[in-house]
């Protein structure tokens, strides 16, 4: 099985209706070669941000022009997440916590206080 990478697409469709979106919606739901994991939107701005998994930016541009749906950029993108980050400076706090530990028992040790 091919991997699938992971793809940020925007559209801006100021004359395509939102039944006609919710529709495309409920089409890419099942679709093979792809997969479609959520949208963010904007209905004022007519604006969307979907994200999908595909083995490459073809398989995409094949589904977009079936369907008849216009898009403004397709980019290939990685994600993080704030507990990623959370779990990583709480590492790194112990790490420095440890050196700290240590450095100041070797000071210590030196100063004969230890």
């Amino acid at each position: 099985m091919k991997r699938r990478k992971s793809y940020m697409v925007v559209h801006r469709d100021p004359d395509v209706s939102w039944d006609k979106i919710e529709e495309n919606w409920s089409k890419m739901v099942d679709l093979e070669p792809a997969t479609w994991l959520r949208t963010y939107y904007n209905r004022d701005e007519k604006v969307r941000f979907c994200l999908w998994q595909a083995p490459n930016e073809e398989v995409l541009k094949e589904i977009f022009a079936d369907f008849q749906i216009s898009w403004e950029s397709i980019l290939e993108v990685e994600e993080t997440i704030p507990d990623i980050w959370a779990r990583k400076y709480q590492e790194q706090m112990e790490a420095e916590d440890r050196e700290d530990t240590t450095t100041s028992s070797k000071r210590l040790a030196r100063e004969g206080t230890l």
